[in-house]
């Protein structure tokens, strides 16, 4: 079995890295059924843009994205010959530093990911109302991220449903700050099951509360803070990779009771039916149906990675 760590990087990992994101964005798509989806990275959003009202907020939030963050792991490894570790973001360790999180090593635009968004570089399309694509106006105020490797890069979707090409924006506020420090996940850590342990890692349903999944997306701001256009800023990837890691940390404290421990709602809205392991997750043109239970252990096919 071949264990894929997942780490820090090093300087050469990190350019690696970006030049196999690069890569994507510009490998053409492979389902032509949509003339708007025209990369393969186009593609992978669209997925998320399509499913995002039915995996969040539900019992199997966690495996779905769990296996969606594997499904770019491996376009980034069979597409673009990427051989490294696949990073995350560990946003608690910034969380918890004296500097702004816009200092944050991620940010960087030599080895990260580009900075924060330029003043008066972006402005959202006309929008009609009611907004179906909830699309938070502030978030999007800054402008473009205009340094690092992505300063040039146009997304074709987003923000939200709409389908316009654009920068990656971000709008990086502190506010958020307090709810991705480590003294706000203790309670998540210490959940002894499942259900409440991830409603208390992503944020509970129909509520304004923030929690370590919702509240990185939205001290990034601009694309990255959407629900459904998320995808198209590439921190998105590491950002659910951390959340990823504190599952299966959280796994580990009783292995035998919880790898293969999931519950929870099927949907945000009733008539309620409970997951189990033998619950379908899909991934439109991505990847074939799987099971939950084939997602759950990470040391297991068809996954096969570690955190370091």
């Amino acid at each position: 079995m071949v264990l894929v760590c997942r780490r820090d990087l090093s300087s050469d990992d990190k350019r690696e890295y970006i030049r196999a994101i690069k890569c994507l964005q510009r490998l053409p798509a492979r389902d032509g059924h949509k003339p708007e989806v025209r990369s393969r990275s186009d593609e992978i959003q669209a997925a998320h843009i399509d499913l995002a009202d039915v995996v969040h907020q539900v019992g199997f939030f966690l495996p779905w994205h769990r296996f969606f963050v594997f499904i770019h792991e491996t376009a980034l490894r069979n597409e673009c010959s990427y051989s490294g570790p696949i990073p995350y973001w560990d946003v608690t360790r910034d969380a918890d530093s004296d500097k702004p999180m816009k200092e944050s090593p991620v940010f960087d635009s030599d080895f990260g990911f580009g900075g924060n968004g330029s003043p008066g570089t972006y402005s959202l399309p006309p929008m009609n109302f009611p907004n179906p694509s909830r699309i938070d106006k502030w978030a999007y105020s800054r402008g473009c991220v205009e340094d690092g490797p992505f300063k040039k890069s146009t997304l074709s979707l987003g923000p939200g449903k709409l389908i316009t090409n654009h920068c990656i924006v971000r709008n990086i506020n502190e506010t958020y700050r307090p709810f991705l420090k480590s003294s706000a996940l203790i309670d998540m850590k210490n959940r002894p099951g499942f259900e409440s342990f991830s409603f208390e890692l992503e944020g509970r349903p129909r509520t304004t509360t923030y929690r370590i999944h919702d509240g990185a997306h939205v001290l990034v701001g601009g694309d990255m803070s959407n629900v459904y256009s998320s995808p198209g800023d590439p921190l998105f990837f590491l950002h659910h990779a951390n959340l990823d890691r504190i599952w299966w940390e959280w796994q580990q404290v009783k292995p035998a009771k919880r790898i293969y421990e999931v519950s929870g709602r099927t949907t945000v809205d009733p008539p309620f039916h409970n997951v189990t392991l033998d619950f379908s997750l899909r991934f439109n043109t991505l990847a074939s149906p799987i099971r939950v239970r084939d997602v759950m252990n990470i040391v297991s096919n068809p996954l096969c990675y570690i955190y370091l």
